[in-house]
């Protein structure tokens, strides 16, 4: 943040938040490299993500942006502070405990759509379910497919839908294990304007009608206005935060913190 005052708010809504937190962040650093080499890639950040909301992450190239959200989402350490989804503390988990985590309690969406082309719609979507040998809830999946929309393509294969569809796919699947939070890296940045703004729609929804979790890296303003809360970072630092943000808002700020 740029002043005490502005810190110590975030402190206080971590600390005392106004909803249950699904992931958060204390006085996380992440550090590469050594001597000469050295790079901060983040600056002892203090950050919270409540339950039921859409969050975006902005930032430059460099800013740290997928650096925090990797940290949390628990595919990357950190080098000092400590990182949570829930209640529990990443840092404290061996890699098969680490694994375990990812697979039951967070949901991912990258640019990548990930599919494996012998599986239909539906197969894909329950994959890391079956995979983890957790029972499938049919009522439950049927419910996140007819959210994003897929009722009448979930026997396709991968190559029977079109670039917008297999992200659906991939967001039905980050969303059928009933993670605590769906962490997106840029997952609408190789579609076209149209079926990104389906793709952030149907996010929408499973954020209100579901009540899923969802915290998104984005380099597009138009893509940041459709989450509940923006949070801009530099050099490793929270350096600006904007709720019920409009693609005009986001980009003012974005102008205004380059100046």
């Amino acid at each position: 943040m740029n002043d005490e005052a502005s810190a110590q708010q975030v402190a206080d809504r971590i600390q005392h938040g106004t909803g249950v937190s699904a992931a958060r962040a204390l006085q996380a650093s992440k550090i590469y490299g050594s001597g000469d080499t050295e790079v901060h890639a983040l600056r002892n950040v203090d950050v919270s993500f409540e339950q039921g909301a859409f969050s975006a992450i902005m930032g430059p190239s460099g800013s740290g942006k997928s650096t925090l959200m990797h940290c949390m989402a628990g595919l990357d350490r950190l080098t000092s502070g400590e990182s949570f989804i829930g209640e529990t503390a990443i840092s404290t988990l061996n890699d098969k405990a680490l694994t375990e985590l990812r697979r039951n309690k967070v949901g991912f969406i990258f640019q990548a759509f990930n599919l494996i082309p012998t599986l239909t719609a539906r197969e894909n979507i329950t994959l890391p379910m079956d995979l983890g040998g957790t029972k499938i809830d049919k009522g439950w999946i049927d419910e996140v497919i007819s959210t994003v929309g897929l009722a009448d393509r979930e026997t396709h294969r991968p190559n029977e839908l079109s670039g917008g569809q297999q992200q659906r796919v991939a967001v039905a699947r980050a969303l059928a294990t009933r993670p605590d939070i769906v962490f997106g890296d840029e997952p609408t940045g190789n579609l076209d304007s149209r079926t990104s703004a389906e793709i952030l729609s149907f996010m929408q929804r499973a954020v209100k009608e579901l009540g899923q979790t969802i915290v998104m890296v984005t380099h597009d303003p138009t893509s940041a206005s459709y989450a509940d809360r923006v949070l801009f970072l530099g050099d490793g630092e929270i350096v600006h935060e904007m709720h019920d943000p409009t693609p005009d808002s986001v980009l003012d700020t974005i102008k205004s913190l380059g100046d």
